[in-house]
């Protein structure tokens, strides 16, 4: 794969290829992970103040969601999605649109993470906050508005950037299904051409573009966030269980 990687005609059609190929996909890899993670803080919001809650049932729901999309593979969730699901809806054929599909798939897998990270920050702060407040009449959404989560946002922020760094490079799981994605894309054009290594190269540096910004964040949040003392341990644990998505 690698002998053409000289061969300045490769690279010349390489670069013919780019509006065709590389362009739509980048473009339809951006989409997919900005609503992805949209749909991802979201689900996750809601999960994990439902894991922090005081209602056994809904402890019970968080519970199942996370522990399901946790423990089971992406793949197998986006083919589910474009085979499976379409025959739930009534059986008639029709497949789910690409991008819909991306999102649901990175969307809410991700989501079952991010609701362990906004579960872990929220612990995090003292259990103390929630009684003080609790004393000056303070109800549960009071002081999750005004007191746990202004504190919670500053803690989980580091993981957060991780689990939109591991979204984006979990969108290529669409390339499986045709998703027109970067990764189809760049399948496509090594498979038509047989210049794998130059179609492999260009995606992930395209690839490259999009997650080092992520991973610079990521850093530089983490590295603020561990000046919080309150924080310190829940940060340690989040970006470890952030990291092994």
């Amino acid at each position: 794969m690698f002998n053409g990687l000289m061969k300045i005609n490769r690279w010349n059609a390489l670069l013919e290829a780019i509006p065709e190929y590389y362009i739509p996909g980048f473009l339809m890899t951006l989409r997919t992970a900005v609503c992805g993670l949209l749909l991802a803080l979201l689900l996750g919001l809601i999960f994990g103040l439902m894991s922090t809650s005081r209602a056994k049932i809904l402890k019970l729901i968080s519970r199942v969601y996370v522990e399901f999309f946790q423990n089971t593979p992406l793949a197998l969730q986006v083919v589910f999605y474009y085979s499976g699901l379409p025959i739930l809806l009534g059986g008639t054929g029709t497949r789910i649109p690409k991008f819909i599909l991306g999102l649901m798939g990175v969307g809410i897998y991700h989501g079952a993470y991010i609701a362990e990270v906004i579960r872990t920050g929220i612990e995090a702060i003292p259990a103390g906050q929630s009684e003080a407040a609790k004393s000056q009449g303070f109800s549960y959404i009071q002081t999750m508005r005004y007191i746990i989560m202004p504190q919670t946002i500053k803690i989980i922020m580091p993981p957060l950037a991780n689990q939109a760094l591991n979204l984006v490079k979990n969108t290529s799981v669409l390339a499986m299904v045709a998703g027109m994605d970067l990764m189809y894309f760049t399948d496509s054009f090594g498979s038509n051409t047989g210049y794998f290594a130059q179609a492999y190269f260009a995606s992930a540096l395209m690839y490259f573009i999009i997650c080092y910004p992520l991973a610079r964040l990521a850093r530089y949040l983490e590295i603020r966030a561990l000046r919080q003392p309150v924080a310190k341990i829940a940060i340690d644990q989040m970006m470890e269980d952030s990291i092994n998505v």
